[in-house]
């Protein structure tokens, strides 16, 4: 059968303190490259590539970043891999940005080999990783607003955002923020993916994945239980 879970974040839907860490995390070095080295990235995703063809769940969740962590064991972790049959992995790519860094690879599976995607924090631990196809509503969303934001759309990109986030947040503040972002980064190039690391409850978490000319970074996307989004974390120090 198909590949059915399009995340692998390993029953990782964080509640509300693991969505505010991560967030005030990146937020605190939003400015920084990552520290990581891509041979450090490379050697995390090959040892978490190989646990899913052995299925040992102990060191996927040794991975797992410390806020991630929390929220689920090893049990369940050794659960959704046994439900899967991975034949092996191997790294394709490997992006450093803005205190996250991006991992592209390719498992192998009954049914061929699928992409996979890996985001990393600045120590190296996994925050969230994603296969297949399939998008919920949220990545969808979280999608099109960057877009929006690439094509300077703000009033479009604003309209996706809870009442009370509009208010806070207004079209030029969004514009500066963006711009910036951009400037700094060397010019917008593309939109890559995204990655849910928080679903279900008060608040969601998406990680969308944009490149730039001189790197590519992770935006924080946060939304409500009904998909409006209350925060994003382009960076307060663009401002």
């Amino acid at each position: 059968m198909k590949l059915s879970a399009a995340l692998l974040v390993l029953s990782l839907a964080a509640p509300l303190g693991v969505l505010d860490g991560l967030q005030s995390a990146v937020s605190a070095q939003q400015l920084t490259r990552t520290d990581l080295s891509a041979a450090d990235a490379i050697a995390t995703a090959e040892r978490l590539l190989k646990a899913l063809e052995t299925r040992e769940a102990a060191v996927v969740y040794g991975q797992l970043a410390g806020d991630v962590r929390s929220n689920t064991t090893i049990a369940d972790i050794q659960d959704r891999l046994n439900a899967q049959r991975f034949k092996g992995g191997r790294v394709t790519g490997t992006t450093a940005g803005y205190a996250t860094t991006t991992v592209d690879a390719v498992i192998t599976t009954d049914q061929g080999e699928e992409h996979l995607l890996i985001v990393l924090d600045n120590d190296g631990e996994l925050l969230a990783w994603k296969w297949s196809d399939r998008i919920i509503p949220i990545q969808t969303t979280a999608l099109e607003f960057a877009e929006d934001l690439a094509q300077g759309r703000w009033l479009a990109a604003r309209s996706k955002f809870s009442l009370q986030f509009q208010e806070e947040l207004k079209p030029g503040d969004l514009e500066r923020k963006w711009t910036k972002l951009a400037k700094t980064s060397g010019g917008f190039r593309a939109i890559k993916d995204a990655v849910v690391a928080g679903e279900g409850g008060e608040q969601q978490l998406v990680l969308v994945s944009v490149a730039f000319a001189e790197i590519t970074t992770n935006l924080f996307v946060i939304f409500d239980e009904s998909g409006r989004i209350i925060n994003v974390d382009i960076s307060r120090d663009f401002v």
